[in-house]
C-alpha cells in the first residue's frame, strides 16, 4: 500500500474522531444548559404552587387589598405561561416585586404576622427563592461553559455547521441590583 495513501487515510481518521469530539463536547455542555434550566424551572413551578396558599392566608386579614392580590395572580400566570428563559426571567421579576407588595401587606397586620400558617409559608417561600438563586447560578455558569465552547476555536466552527447558538444568561432585573435600604 502507498505510504501517502496510508498517512492521508490517517490524518482523515484523526480529523474526523476531532470533529466528532468536538461536536459530542458541545452536545454535553448543552445538555447541562437543559437540565439546569429545568433545575429552575421546577424551583418556580415550587413557587407559584405555594404562592396562592399564601395569598389565601393574607386575603382573610387583608380584604381592602385588592389589587396587590391582582397583581400577584397576574405574574404567577406570566411566570407558568413563560416558555423560554427570558420570558420566565421577565415573568419571575414581576412576580418578586408582586411578593414584595404582599409581604409588606402582611406586615400591616400583625395578627397575621404571628400565624403559624403564615409562618411556615412564608418560610417555605424563602427557602424555595434560596433555591432558584442557587439554580440561577447552576444555570448561569453552564450557559458560560457552554457559550464559551461555542464561540472559541476551532469549536466554533464546527458549533456553526451544526447550528449550536448561543445559550442566554439568566439575569437579575435592574431593581434587584440597587442596594436595599434598611430603615428604623
Amino acid at each position: 500500500m502507498d505510504p501517502i495513501l496510508i498517512i492521508l487515510v490517517v490524518v482523515l481518521v484523526l480529523v474526523v474522531v476531532f470533529v466528532f469530539g468536538i461536536y459530542n463536547g458541545l452536545i454535553v455542555a448543552r445538555n447541562r444548559v437543559k437540565e439546569s434550566w429545568s433545575g429552575i424551572d421546577v424551583q418556580l413551578k415550587r413557587r407559584t404552587d405555594l404562592i396562592p396558599n399564601l395569598v389565601e392566608s393574607v386575603k382573610g386579614y387583608a380584604t381592602h387589598e385588592k389589587e396587590v392580590f391582582e397583581k400577584v395572580t397576574e405574574a404567577r400566570s406570566a411566570l407558568m405561561k413563560a416558555t423560554g428563559a427570558k420570558e420566565a426571567e421577565a415573568a419571575d421579576n414581576m412576580l418578586t416585586g408582586a411578593l414584595k407588595s404582599l409581604f409588606a401587606v402582611a406586615e400591616a397586620y400583625p395578627d397575621l404576622k404571628a400565624s403559624d400558617n403564615f409562618k411556615e409559608l412564608q418560610q417555605e417561600l424563602s427557602d424555595t427563592e434560596t433555591k432558584i438563586a442557587a439554580s440561577r447560578q447552576f444555570y448561569n455558569a453552564n450557559v458560560l461553559d457552554y457559550n464559551t465552547k461555542t464561540q472559541t476555536v476551532p469549536n466554533n466552527i464546527i458549533a456553526g455547521m451544526f447550528g449550536f447558538a448561543a445559550a442566554e444568561f439568566f439575569e437579575a432585573e435592574e431593581a434587584d441590583k440597587k442596594p436595599v435600604q434598611v430603615k428604623f
